[in-house]
């Protein structure tokens, strides 16, 4: 525990200033980077597993699946699935790579990551930026990490909505036997008309072909379904319809939101087209949650968005999600965060037991 607390304090005095005086995304692979080099060396691995272990006793099933604890990584952060064998080693209950689309796309131009300090939050235009599935299969091949992943997919960007499904059905078959389940991401505002995949006919038409499509398989992997904060309550019972209809297994909410409101950010930054993620997605997200769980109550829904402290993954959770996921408050608060949310949470079963 004082270890951990100390590597806490060492990457807020040190790691955090000195990766924050790069651009964001250069940044972000500069961290990567160091971080292969260091578990190259024997022993790095384990000592870093045996700090930051999460504790025992937050195990729960959800859409069929045992998590060892509710706390996993939001898809983003290890498009490419490089860093499974890394991540493992920081306490994740599970992690969603991707978006990963059929073929390779080198995304938007640069620059397309914001800091958005004073507000806790990031503006991304990345715009699925990745290798394409195929290079993302043969990593999971050969990785030595059993940790649960889950699989986030999208359309290529030349690829037209209407035959987007082709684009979705290519991955979930490359992906099978390598994940865990399947996310379906058209709530991303960074490639040109995916959201309008999440409208009644279009999402019907999509999810009833993907759902036709795995009836054929012998071994069933659970699909959900991601969508945006910005939608009107009208357009979530819309959702929510299709999601009975096809009989999906969950859904997380949410993606990054377009809104600017309340952001205390300078002018020019909170001009940067994209979607922003952090702090200022916590209340919308805990709503959108909220609804939904008391519109459905069965349904598992994974909470994303804002989550920074133990305090944030507990209203998540008491809102009706079923598992979370952290992003953004793992650049801010640093690798420490997720043991310190899963005793939080051990804490709080604990004290709801006596």
């Amino acid at each position: 525990m004082i270890f951990a607390a100390e590597s806490n304090t060492l990457y807020k005095l040190l790691i955090k200033p000195f990766l924050f005086s790069f651009d964001p995304e250069r940044a972000h692979y500069l961290a990567i980077n160091i971080l292969k080099i260091l578990f190259l060396i024997p022993g790095v691995k384990s000592i870093t597993k045996a700090l930051y272990n999460s504790p025992k006793g937050l195990e729960r099933e959800v859409f069929g699946i045992t998590f060892p604890n509710p706390v996993g990584l939001a898809a983003g952060f290890d498009k490419d699935a490089k860093m499974i064998d890394v991540l493992d080693a920081f306490g994740f209950g599970f992690i969603e790579i991707g978006t990963l689309t059929p073929k390779p796309q080198p995304g938007n131009p640069k620059p397309r990551l914001f800091r958005l300090t004073e507000d806790k939050a990031l503006i991304n235009r990345m715009g699925f930026n990745n290798g394409g599935v195929l290079e993302a299969v043969e990593r999971l091949k050969k990785r030595k990490s059993k940790i649960l992943v889950g699989g986030n997919i999208g359309k290529n960007k030349i690829t037209s909505n209407q035959l987007a499904y082709q684009d979705y059905l290519h991955s979930m078959e490359a992906l099978h036997d390598v994940v865990d389940y399947f996310v379906i991401n058209i709530s991303s505002p960074n490639t040109p008309g995916l959201r309008e995949l999440q409208e009644k006919e279009p999402l019907l038409d999509l999810l009833s072909r993907l759902k036709d499509k795995m009836k054929s398989w012998e071994v069933k992997k659970p699909l959900l379904l991601k969508i945006a904060p910005d939608l009107t309550k009208d357009e979530v019972n819309d959702i929510l319809e299709i999601v009975n209809i096809c009989a999906l297994d969950g859904i997380i909410v949410s993606n990054t939101t377009v809104s600017r409101d309340n952001l205390v950010s300078v002018e020019a930054l909170k001009s940067e087209t994209g979607g922003v993620s952090g702090k200022p997605v916590t209340k919308p997200s805990l709503e959108l949650i909220r609804y939904i769980r008391n519109q459905v109550e069965d349904l598992p829904i994974i909470g994303v968005g804002g989550i920074f402290s133990a305090q944030d993954a507990i209203d998540k959770l008491e809102a009706g999600a079923s598992l979370i996921q952290v992003y953004t408050g793992f650049i801010y608060e640093g690798p420490g965060m997720v043991q310190r949310i899963n005793k939080g949470l051990l804490k709080e079963s604990l004290k709801g037991n006596n």
